[in-house]
């Protein structure tokens, strides 16, 4: 198996007849995934999703993929291709948008439809082209075929990819549901067939690699669902992904049936329920949805509401529910179902929502006590079956941790791609597919950017390591006054701190280490406010962690007189 080297140089220029795949997201991670498929000059972009922080990153709203490797080749883009309505497939786009605005989106009705909602919040119109299963396009030197594949949402799509250079397939996110609750199916017969006319290389989803089988069908949900309905006493909170219009439908389906009012809370769920209900994917009779503002006037047994924050997000519905920070109370007997899987990291974040909740007194239904989510993503056994159907010359697992993509790479041996054509690449890692072989040729950077508000790119990982140390240690500020002609010290230092864990009393010490180290400085002719500061620093660091072991930030203020 071919794997990246932390030794990896730039690549060389691509070679004619060649083919180069960039992966800038998603790669050894779940989430901002983006694939850059050059050819001949021309670039091709499948999807362009966010991150979302972890706690190790306070601040932080979104993480977008570096689009340095692309900045200076903007004009070089034939299209975006989205191959489904996912956060982490399409969130990065309007931010690529700013940097030219007219690339062509490339997807099918619900995913148009929702990325050209997210667009109308930045003020940007976009290109968009629509595509359905079964047709193929032209861009520039790419020759896209579209197949339907079922996942978490509708409308999802695979993408055939064919060059001078050979032919690709990305499958997107994917799993093979025989009994979808949409009755579409993913195009098993498409994919043979176009392994029939040669796969040179796949790319196919990884996530669900280590998990044995075959997923769940959506339908077996059902009654699990009824259940919690039918054992509510009180109101009934769902939470799940904005775009989980299947869950969605699940859910509202239950609650007609047992006679509830139906409330959509926060401002995603509510825009992309009435985007799906437009257009047709959502079925909810007229008189069910009532405004949030309404539900005091009902009995609690009368109530649904279905809000995001199934992933603990802090500023999600859900969390601030279970914060005493919503507009909405949660009470003794309400039933909260977390209708999703656990993504990789949140598994803390998720604990402290369901045990805010339960401390109110809500009963929490979540996939580790009941049947209520099943998988969005194929298990080994339906990524076996595309192997084996597909039969690709070389194999490249993406959309996954380090841990899926081995596994996934494990299951193509086991079908029979050589392992020397199997490659296991990470974000920014270049691979080149020349004559019938996918090589990697070096790397690009494909680091983090962070969102911060309404800044892209300002926050650094040093500005991380800062705002970790500030809310884990606190910080001590010294301030040293100093004469502005003789640069001689003028009186003791003062000493101001927050969130340290020390009292002003235990200062008296090190007031007197640091008026020491100063004079014996002054007197060696040291007046240089670097070298002052570096003193102050290090003087009052030593004397915090020998006394306390903590390492506080310092920062040390000189006022010159």
């Amino acid at each position: 198996m071919s794997h990246p080297h932390p030794e990896l140089g730039p690549p060389p220029p691509l070679g004619k007849g060649a083919l180069r795949v960039v992966p800038l997201g998603g790669l050894g991670e779940i989430g901002r995934n983006m694939t850059v498929f050059e050819y001949d000059g021309r670039l091709l972009i499948v999807d362009c999703g966010v991150l979302f922080p972890e706690e190790e990153q306070p601040g932080v709203d979104l993480i977008l993929p570096d689009f340095d490797y692309i900045r200076d080749r903007l004009d070089d883009i034939e299209a975006i291709v989205l191959t489904h309505g996912h956060e982490d497939h399409i969130g990065g786009v309007p931010f690529l948008l700013r940097e030219r605005v007219d690339i062509p989106i490339v997807g099918s009705k619900l995913t148009l439809a929702l990325i050209s909602a997210k667009l109308g919040e930045h003020r940007i119109k976009p290109e968009t082209v629509l595509v359905e299963e079964g047709e193929r396009h032209d861009f520039g030197p790419f020759n896209l075929e579209f197949f339907a594949v079922n996942h978490s949402i509708p409308d999802a799509l695979a993408v055939g990819i064919r060059t001078p250079a050979g032919s690709l397939l990305h499958t997107g996110d994917f799993k093979m549901d025989q009994l979808p609750l949409d009755n579409r199916l993913t195009d098993l017969a498409g994919f043979a067939r176009f392994g029939d006319e040669g796969v040179d290389l796949l790319l196919s989803d990884s996530t669900n690699a280590e998990q044995p089988g075959f997923v769940v069908n959506e339908r077996n949900l059902t009654e699990a669902i009824d259940k919690v309905f039918r054992q509510s006493e009180k109101r009934v909170v769902v939470a799940c992904f904005a775009s989980h219009v299947h869950r969605v439908q699940q859910v509202i389906d239950a609650a007609v049936r047992h006679g509830r009012k139906i409330a959509f809370v926060g401002r995603s769920m509510v825009r992309n329920m009435n985007i799906a209900r437009d257009l047709g994917y959502l079925s909810i009779p007229g008189d069910t949805i009532v405004d949030v503002k309404q539900l005091d006037k009902l009995a609690p047994d009368k109530v649904l509401m279905v809000c995001t924050g199934s992933q603990g997000e802090p500023m999600a519905a859900l969390s601030r529910m279970a914060n005493r920070d919503h507009q909405i109370r949660i009470e003794e007997g309400d039933t909260i179902l977390l209708a999703s899987s656990l993504i990789p990291g949140n598994e803390n974040s998720v604990n402290r929502v369901i045990n805010g909740l339960t401390r109110w007194g809500a009963k929490v239904v979540h996939k580790g006590n009941a049947l209520v989510h099943v998988s969005g993503h194929a298990s080994a056994g339906e990524l076996l079956y595309v192997l084996n159907m597909v039969r690709p010359r070389n194999f490249m697992p993406v959309h996954g941790e380090w841990r899926h993509m081995r596994a996934h790479a494990d299951l193509a041996k086991l079908t029979g791609v050589p392992s020397e054509r199997i490659v296991i690449a990470e974000d920014g890692v270049v691979v080149d597919l020349y004559k019938g072989r996918a090589k990697i040729v070096g790397a690009v950077q494909a680091g983090y950017v962070y969102v911060d508000g309404s800044s892209v790119g300002d926050v650094t990982e040093a500005s991380l390591k800062d705002r970790r140390i500030l809310g884990e240690e606190g910080f001590i500020s010294v301030v040293v006054a100093v004469d502005s002609n003789s640069g001689k010290i003028l009186g003791e230092p003062e000493i101001h701190t927050r969130g340290a864990g020390i009292s002003g009393d235990a200062y008296d010490d090190v007031v007197d280490k640091l008026q020491d180290a100063l004079d014996k400085a002054a007197a060696d002719g040291v007046n240089d406010p670097h070298q002052l500061r570096q003193l102050i620093r290090r003087s009052t660091g030593r004397w915090v962690n020998e006394t306390y072991r903590r390492r506080p930030m310092i920062i040390p203020v000189l006022v010159e007189v």
